[in-house]
């Protein structure tokens, strides 16, 4: 389980949000709403250990993320708003960089989740060239190579098209009917089982 108690975040001399409490169990998809600015990002980054809160808690299994360190980011799968990933690698060698680092093992068929994602005929070339569309699949095939139960996306569907955005929904999906579990920003309709999904309104 993770939980967030009584979080406040600020940017600047601005207070973000204060007073925020939300808990995620295994098969719940948590989807965070708002206007540009209001602070979604810095939830999700906050969330991940990557920006401090100005009060309040994250816990994963009851533990304050700050004591669990490596232990926790071993959970945790995140793709932020930016892709992530180095301009002069292909998306071959970025996706094989990447799995590595998450599952410190090397995964079996790369050319076969780049094929998933619709990538096979860029797969090596320099990432540079890619549209955005394109970039953003190349961050996205990283959770095909994912182990985490915790997956956490900025904006995952941003810049991708039709078909593109019912695969990405396949696989969160996928994802929590496994017990996964899934913190999300997106401005497009999400859709998901309404047992499975709480939304958050950020203002």
């Amino acid at each position: 389980m993770l939980e967030v108690r009584n979080l406040e975040c600020a940017r600047g001399d601005r207070t973000l949000f204060s007073d925020l409490s939300f808990s995620l169990h295994a098969g719940q998809l948590l989807h965070i709403v708002g206007s540009n600015g209001c602070g979604k990002t810095t939830l999700l980054r906050t969330v991940c250990g990557l920006t401090q809160p100005q009060a309040g808690h994250v816990l994963w299994q009851d533990t304050d993320i700050d004591e669990l360190r490596e232990d926790y980011y071993q959970q945790l799968a995140h793709i932020g708003h930016l892709n992530g990933i180095n301009g002069e690698l292909s998306a071959l060698e970025n996706l094989s960089f990447h799995a590595n680092i998450w599952t410190g093992r090397r995964h079996h068929n790369y050319d076969n989740i780049l094929q998933q994602v619709g990538l096979s005929r860029v797969a090596r070339l320099p990432t540079k060239l890619l549209s955005q569309g394109q970039k953003r699949r190349v961050a996205l095939a990283r959770l095909l190579t994912s182990t985490a139960p915790l997956w956490v996306l900025d904006e995952p569907l941003t810049a991708l098209d039709v078909a593109t955005v019912d695969f990405i929904h396949e696989r969160l999906n996928e994802h929590i009917s496994n017990n996964g579990m899934v913190i999300m920003t997106s401005h497009q309709t999400l859709s998901f089982e309404v047992d499975i999904i709480q939304t958050i309104e950020l203002n």
